[in-house]
């Protein structure tokens, strides 16, 4: 990582608050999706290892979960502390491992470090319950914690991920295990560092490798509570491997995420928010990314015109270059998915009006960059209307029926986000409540914390992001007393 001045060595795997090189002696190699080149070599973490950390975790957890409350929310605002002395490292060194832009990964560390803050701050808000059942016969609620939590990340926010998704369990009292992917591992180690010394050893463990070490810790009998972000078909097979325990899951998925575009929008405004939803400092690699765009034939050819200038602004290039607006896909495999799914849409009849590959330059050529890309012409039976491509992807489905378009909107299995773009109050909210959605934008986009964030049908199960997040990592004991 010499070009930017950024030199980053593993430690290895953080288990029990200690660094080990894992007990199989093998490693996986972290590439640079920019050039092809290897950035570091990091421990694969086997059934043993995740064994030890699991067991750490254990160990810990009777104490953590007995902490006081104040004593958990000062760990965690000690470790936000960290990450934003540490922003613009933690930043390029996602960038280099991801892909996915410097100024995009600023954002993740400020939103890391406000995730803890906020978690923090509701620790008093695990609370329980109480009524008279009679004369001399009191009913109490109390949430305690699970106990170790197992915490699978997605490659799209490395660092962020690691960061953010232990605050809520860490807050409740409950140790955690994470597991990094195997495509961007570098900043979870990194992010183990800095909880090195803040939180007790096997609090916190962190561990690296592929979907041996991720079964192993979601099959584990220590692990009664398990939390994953990824695709639909890896939460299936994490859904049914946890059903063997009777674990409790939650899972955020992916989405085919729609934006409505109504005849009295603002034409200008509503491209703009198109591509503002389709994440493209992530290159289009995030389950909420609005890659349908239904647009009313009465806009359709305006909408179109100011898409395509839009994409067109957008500076392809090496990630860790300011004026970089988008950076290559996480891998060569997701390279030759999103391409896959570009050849497909135009072997089906699409309109490709900008994008469809790499774009030219010898300082590109290396590695896996795709220019933002939009299909024009796009009908619902096309792969790229119905399949999530997890890319700079955008499919323009032009509608003139109302019914039509919201039965073509829910006709498929995702059901994560959505955006309607209107000026009319009225329609926007029928259109919302009637959209199968968990989280849905009205002439706006982005993520809030304190709202509840999670997806319907097979987008996921559970609520991020919110008091329901917190809450879900604690189980009801119920007590009833007599004197």
């Amino acid at each position: 990582m010499s070009s930017a001045g950024i030199s980053y060595t593993p430690k290895g795997l953080y288990i029990g608050g200690e660094w080990t090189p894992g007990a199989a002696g093998k490693s996986l190699v972290s590439i640079n999706p920019s050039n092809g080149e290897r950035l570091a070599e990091v421990p694969w973490a086997g059934e043993e290892d995740v064994d030890l950390a699991v067991q750490a975790a254990k160990r810990a957890a009777p104490d953590w979960g007995k902490t006081p409350p104040a004593e958990r929310a000062r760990c965690l605002e000690a470790l936000a502390e960290s990450i934003l002395a540490n922003s613009e490292e933690l930043a390029l060194i996602d960038a280099y491992d991801s892909g996915n832009t410097v100024s995009g990964m600023r954002g993740d560390m400020t939103w890391s470090a406000d995730t803890l803050r906020y978690f923090a701050g509701l620790v008093r808000e695990i609370k329980g319950t109480t009524f008279i059942n009679g004369p001399d016969h009191l009913n109490m609620t109390l949430r305690q914690p699970y106990g170790v939590v197992a915490k699978i990340g997605a490659f799209n926010h490395p660092f962020r991920f690691c960061a953010e998704k232990v605050a809520a369990p860490l807050a409740a009292g409950n140790c955690v295990v994470v597991k990094q992917p195997e495509q961007t591992p570098l900043g979870g180690l990194r992010f183990a560092e800095l909880c090195d010394g803040i939180f007790p050893p096997g609090v916190v463990n962190v561990i690296t490798g592929d979907a041996i070490a991720g079964s192993a810790l979601v099959r584990h009998p220590d692990v009664p509570r398990i939390a994953f972000i990824g695709s639909v078909e890896t939460g299936r097979i994490i859904a049914r491997e946890a059903a063997e325990g009777i674990k409790e899951v939650s899972l955020e998925l992916g989405g085919k995420n729609p934006i409505i575009i109504f005849a009295d929008a603002d034409a200008t405004k509503a491209a703009s928010l198109v591509l503002k939803g389709m994440n493209l400092n992530r290159q289009g690699q995030s389950c909420s990314s609005t890659s349908r765009v239904f647009v009313h034939e009465s806009l359709h050819d305006e909408v179109i015109e100011r898409l395509v200038e839009g994409a067109r602004k957008y500076r392809v290039g090496l990630p860790w270059e300011e004026d970089t607006d988008v950076g290559p896909v996480v891998s060569e495999e997701q390279y030759d998915r999103v391409m896959g799914f570009i050849e497909s849409a135009k072997a089906e009849g699409g309109k490709l009006l900008t994008g469809g590959g790499r774009p030219d330059g010898e300082k590109l050529a290396r590695g896996f960059f795709i220019a933002p890309t939009v299909f024009d012409a796009v009908t619902p039976e096309m792969r790229i209307a119905r399949e999530e491509i997890f890319g700079p992807v955008m499919s323009v489905l032009s509608w003139r029926d109302y019914e039509q378009m919201m039965e073509i909107v829910n006709g498929v299995m995702y059901g994560l986000t959505a955006a309607i773009v209107t000026n009319d109050l009225k329609l926007a909210m029928q259109t919302a409540d009637r959209i199968q959605a968990g989280y849905v934008w009205i002439n706006s986009s982005g993520r809030y914390l304190g709202a509840p964030y999670g997806g319907w049908k097979q987008s996921g199960l559970g609520r991020e992001e919110s008091l329901d997040e917190l809450l879900s990592y604690t189980q009801i004991k119920n007590i009833n007393l007599a004197w």
